[in-house]
């Protein structure tokens, strides 16, 4: 049952940060309970299923995956940029499968990721200031004084576009489109000619020969389930609590209160304060939760945290999103991980790579460099190895099309290619490109996990006794 002392409305008790003032509060309430007489997005026991998936994460039997849009837009809404951004999650997952034998926990930043923090209330363009842009679901990237007004009404598009992306995400996932036979159509058009493509194309080999030997075997896709279809799941932040309670609903088998926005909420790391509305509301659900971990963040902190939103040590419950930047996540992520560990608290640790290594290029725009994208990875991971436990995940801002956003790379895009495909209502993504480098980096971390943890076993385990 839901936690003593909590509903789905007290988190309006608390002060919360990052949310939209809306002048006029009664469309801010037409538009929740329409909300509320909505269907869910998702079900009870998706959301339990993940949690399950996720369990064998925090017991290092698995790897999480989780990626999509920095923030999804309403104007760049469509089936083709859904299908690009999943298939490249495929992607990802079939080399981290092959290379680190791993299964691989997939979950979209999608059909939901629309509402952004910002570092400021308002921004200043010339002399006009106006309330900044926090999403699509909340107001518009235009910078005029209506298009920046807080409109209620957007949260119902808001839930419209992710009922069509979820519906399309199921379709993909259990249509026959992520069939491992298909291996070779999954490479985008403009990846298919780059090194990391024949790169691809080698390992897609690989796994053909493997099907043709499990098809000998009597293993094929038709009456394997686990070869024509996989396991997807949605999550965004929660952050625009308006929305978040009002989809919000209790679960007839169990009595349970579940988010039915996304399989999984997680909360940032500017409003993960213990005593505000966002930790208050998510402490309550029964879906997965995720919270992001930045350098300024305690050992003891950290605790209390895990203390408030699970307090039942439930493996797959918490995940702890890592965000240190890779100048520092060495030093800053230790720590944590060694009191989490010394608690006895069962956790997933995924490596967030994109927020801490943000900066302004030289042209004036805002990107990421691959390399210290890259460099924090295997920082996260040399942690890991270095305290005993499990570097369980990956959380990327990452796209399927053809963007210049993020520089370096295999494709090695410089300061001077970012205006030429920068597209990104916020953050720069990774693209395909870089996505797939990023996977092929994970794989040899993943197999190089598990030499030494063989190698690690072999020396613990006693000989056996002679006859």
């Amino acid at each position: 049952m839901a936690q003593q002392n909590w509903s789905p409305t007290s988190w309006r008790d608390k002060p919360a940060q990052q949310l939209p003032t809306y002048k006029d509060s009664s469309a801010l309430r037409a538009a929740e309970e329409e909300l509320s007489r909505m269907p869910p997005l998702v079900f009870a026991g998706e959301a339990r299923n993940l949690q399950t998936d996720l369990a064998k994460v925090a017991a290092g039997q698995a790897f999480l995956l989780q990626g999509g849009d920095c923030a999804e837009s309403f104007a760049e809404f469509s089936a083709n940029k859904i299908r690009d951004t999943f298939r490249v999650i495929l992607q990802m997952a079939v080399v981290m499968t092959y290379a680190g034998s791993l299964p691989i926990v997939k979950v979209g930043r999608m059909a939901g990721q629309f509402a952004k923090p910002r570092s400021s209330d308002t921004e200043t363009q010339g002399d006009v200031t106006l309330p900044s842009y926090r999403g699509d679901n909340v107001n518009s990237l235009d910078f005029t004084a209506d298009a920046r007004e807080p409109d209620p009404q957007r949260m119902i598009k808001a839930y419209n576009q992710a009922s069509a992306t979820l519906n399309l995400l199921r379709a993909f996932a259990s249509g026959g489109y992520a069939n491992l036979t298909r291996v070779h159509s999954w490479n985008l058009d403009f990846v298919e000619n780059s090194p990391l493509g024949e790169k691809y194309q080698g390992l897609a080999n690989r796994i053909d020969d493997a099907m043709r030997f499990m098809a000998a075997c009597g293993m094929t896709p038709e009456n394997v389930p686990a070869l024509r279809e996989t396991s997807f799941y949605t999550s965004h932040e929660a952050l625009l609590l308006p929305y978040e309670e009002a989809m919000t609903r209790t679960d007839s088998l169990t009595g349970d209160w579940y988010d039915t926005s996304a399989h999984f909420l997680w909360v940032g790391a500017r409003t993960h304060q213990a005593d505000h509305g966002q930790i208050e509301f998510v402490r309550g659900l029964k879906n997965p939760l995720g919270m992001k971990c930045s350098p300024a963040l305690s050992p003891d902190e950290l605790l209390r945290l895990i203390d408030v939103l699970n307090p039942e040590n439930i493996p797959g419950r918490l995940t702890l999103i890592a965000r240190m930047g890779h100048h520092q996540v060495e030093e800053k992520l230790a720590p944590l991980v060694r009191a989490v560990k010394k608690e006895g608290r069962s956790v997933v640790w995924s490596c967030d790579p994109m927020h801490g290594n943000t900066m302004t290029s030289s042209s004036g725009y805002k990107t990421r460099p691959f390399e210290h994208i890259l460099g924090e990875v295997r920082g996260f991971f040399n942690v890991h190895r270095a305290e005993g436990t499990h570097a369980g995940g990956v959380h990327i801002e990452m796209t399927g099309q053809n963007v210049t956003e993020c520089v370096g790379g295999a494709e090695a895009i410089g300061d001077e290619d970012l205006s030429s495909r920068y597209h990104t209502h916020c953050d720069p993504r990774l693209n395909a490109n870089q996505s797939l480098e990023l996977a092929f980096l994970i794989a040899e971390e993943l197999k190089a996990s598990r030499v030494l943890n063989t190698q690690s076993f072999a020396q613990q385990t006693p000989p056996a006794a002679a006859e």
